[in-house]
């Protein structure tokens, strides 16, 4: 976390507090959070306050906190030394510098065999205008004494003083005085020109109605902070997919006889939770992610398995802790208490920042197939829903044309492995499939 805003304060300044009390409602970048006090106290003055309570860095103060009451008007009136002297500072120094002549009295007259417009070398030039400085008075190096980079990179090492560069109002003038003497012949030749010319028509342009309309919707922070780090990821992350249909039957039949004979509920979605953190068990490359800093691959020893849940506030993914080893009942315990812990944004920061892998499920919504981005991780895997399909049988040699075995209808559920390109190659993709297949087409396993 970086940055964060404050939805609401619970408090108003002089109301008293006690330790685990509620000051005020952070906003962050994947939920929101209450802030809570860490000791009794009173609220003396309130910082960070509507408009300017958005984006806020982690670190600036956003109140003031007094253990007496007569304490409280002293700070009626506090504001936080700097904050608002730098922008008067940088408002003061922008006019100052521009202002502020650059002494070129004892510059040597140069000698040169080429116009001063093409004094400069083009990098001298770009050099000289991104220093403001006015690199046509030194003595150039150059081929016919042009000024070269070095040239200016030299004075400036030592400390030769050169004019500021000239703004675009005084090359426009200096550009335009040469034209000026012959102003009174373009004039007469104007007005000569205007007095045949024909009058000007007078042309009513209609008015273009439109017969939509729309709401611009704020987004919040979560929102922002979702579009922007998942533009990075598609926009720097070498993203490929890898695909397999996967039958349900007997996911299926196993969940039937769980609910019949031992009235234990379990979803689709928990032995696909448990069959992703068991296949990254078998195929650890995968369960791992690009450190951009050291150009490094992190391999995690733990399998942290995330779950996109979709909140009112946007996507959060809470974390299910060593996915591999937790039996199915728990795992299921554990998945409906955080996603609807979740879905009320009670979640602790330590429930929904990191993981090590994530699943997304759309299957409940209808969805047949998606692919999803990567978010920070080696791999996302997208599951849509099962839907029924002919899928045929194997050819037996031993049997004839008409004993053959009939096509069966299966429940087909399509995976989709979003992967990282620099963490993980496609046959390693591919192992993680097969191996994520191997366990969804035996769930007995899962129940180990």
């Amino acid at each position: 976390m970086e940055q964060g805003s404050i939805a609401s304060w619970h408090l108003k300044e002089g109301d008293e507090f006690g330790a685990g009390d509620t000051l005020c409602e952070i906003e962050t970048d994947k939920a929101s959070v209450d802030f809570e006090a860490q000791d009794d106290g009173i609220l003396a003055k309130i910082l960070m306050s509507g408009d300017e309570a958005r984006d806020i860095d982690v670190g600036i103060p956003i109140c003031v906190v007094v253990d007496e009451a007569e304490d409280v008007a002293a700070f009626a009136d506090y504001v936080v030394e700097g904050a608002s002297a730098a922008p008067a500072a940088e408002e003061a120094a922008a006019p100052a510098a521009a202002a502020a002549p650059a002494p070129a009295a004892d510059l040597p007259t140069v000698k040169r065999d080429i116009p001063i417009e093409f004094a400069l070398m083009p990098s001298a030039r770009m050099m000289a205008q991104s220093k403001g400085l006015d690199a046509t008075v030194l003595s150039g190096t150059g081929k016919g004494g042009r000024v070269t980079k070095g040239d200016v990179i030299k004075a400036i090492a030592d400390g030769t003083v050169m004019p500021a560069w000239p703004s675009a109002d005084a090359a426009h003038a200096a550009a335009a005085a040469p034209v000026a003497a012959a102003a009174p012949v373009a004039a007469a030749a104007a007005a000569s020109a205007a007095a045949s010319a024909p009058a000007p028509v007078s042309v009513t342009v209609p008015e273009i109605v439109s017969s939509g309309t729309y709401e611009d919707v704020p987004n919040n922070n979560m929102r922002k902070i979702i579009a922007k780090r998942l533009t990075e990821s598609k926009s720097t992350c070498p993203h490929f997919y890898t695909a397999a249909e996967i039958e349900l039957d007997e996911v299926m039949k196993l969940r039937k006889q769980l609910a019949t004979k031992h009235e234990i509920k379990i979803s689709v979605n928990d032995f696909v939770m448990k069959a992703s953190g068991m296949a990254l068990r078998d195929v650890p490359e995968v369960n791992s992610s690009y450190n951009s800093k050291t150009k490094e691959v992190s391999v995690y020893p733990t399998v942290d398995v995330c779950m996109a849940v979709s909140t009112p506030t946007g996507l959060i993914t809470p974390i299910v802790p060593d996915a591999d080893k937790l039996g199915m009942t728990e795992l299921n315990s554990k998945i409906k208490d955080l996603a609807i812990r979740a879905r009320d944004g009670k979640l602790k920061p330590e429930e929904f920042q990191g993981g090590t892998f994530t699943v997304s499920n759309l299957g409940m919504f209808g969805v047949d197939e998606f692919s999803a981005i990567i978010n920070s991780q080696g791999g996302i895997l997208a599951v849509g829903g099962g839907t029924k399909q002919f899928v045929p049988t194997p050819y037996d040699d031993t049997l004839s044309l008409e004993d053959q075995p009939k096509p069966k209808v299966r429940t087909v559920m399509t995976a989709k492995l979003s992967a990282d390109r620099r963490v993980v190659d496609e046959a390693t993709a591919s192992l993680f499939m097969q191996t994520f297949q191997y366990y969804m087409n035996r769930p007995q396993l899962l129940m180990l």
